[in-house]
């Protein structure tokens, strides 16, 4: 049969029918690929992302393990009596180099895991602006692992020469003995 364009209903079949085709195209070729494709891309994004990630990693392997080691150096002694007591002369040594008077320190275990417990030490110290910023800074620089979770300052008179510190601090103890 030979379509004549001259002939309105010819015309409008034949489009109909390529519109037709480029749809059940578009439907079954085109947008599966499209999808695919993107997928794919994204995958591609994501593993070259993580590939760059790896190659960081180990290009910093000696730096990561370094720290670890002095993380694990610096954390508390073997026995839980000992470690105790560490943190608890710290404590002492912080507060004399710093001049302030420690009213209270309250030590409690946690045990979050299997392979390593925390010491969690609750801290009411009293002091100057100066004296209390040079404590801080004792604890921080020493070489003991603690770690400073909260800090709260109040004055206790009303031109602020005299301020009270609330401290947590919290000291790592690896693979404790099972209990």
């Amino acid at each position: 049969m030979k379509i004549d364009f001259r002939n309105r209903q010819h015309l409008l079949l034949f489009l109909v029918g390529v519109l037709a085709a480029y749809w059940i195209s578009d439907k079954v070729i085109i947008g599966p690929l499209t999808k695919t494709w993107g997928a794919r891309s994204d995958r591609i994004k994501e593993l070259r992302t993580r590939i760059a990630q790896g190659k960081e990693s180990l290009n910093r392997e000696r730096v990561i393990v370094a720290d670890w080691e002095r993380m694990r150096t610096n954390a508390l002694p073997g026995v839980v009596s000992s470690a105790e007591g560490t943190v608890l002369r710290a404590f002492d040594r912080w507060s004399a180099e710093s001049r302030i008077s420690v009213t209270s320190v309250k030590p409690q275990w946690k045990h979050p895991e299997d392979d390593y417990m925390t010491l969690e030490c609750r801290v009411d110290a009293n002091g100057s602006l100066s004296a209390l910023s040079r404590f801080l800074y004792e604890v921080e620089a020493d070489p003991l692992g603690v770690r400073i979770d909260s800090l709260e300052l109040s004055t206790r008179e009303s031109d602020g020469s005299q301020l009270t510190l609330a401290l947590t601090v919290n000291g790592l103890y690896l693979n404790p003995p099972p209990q």
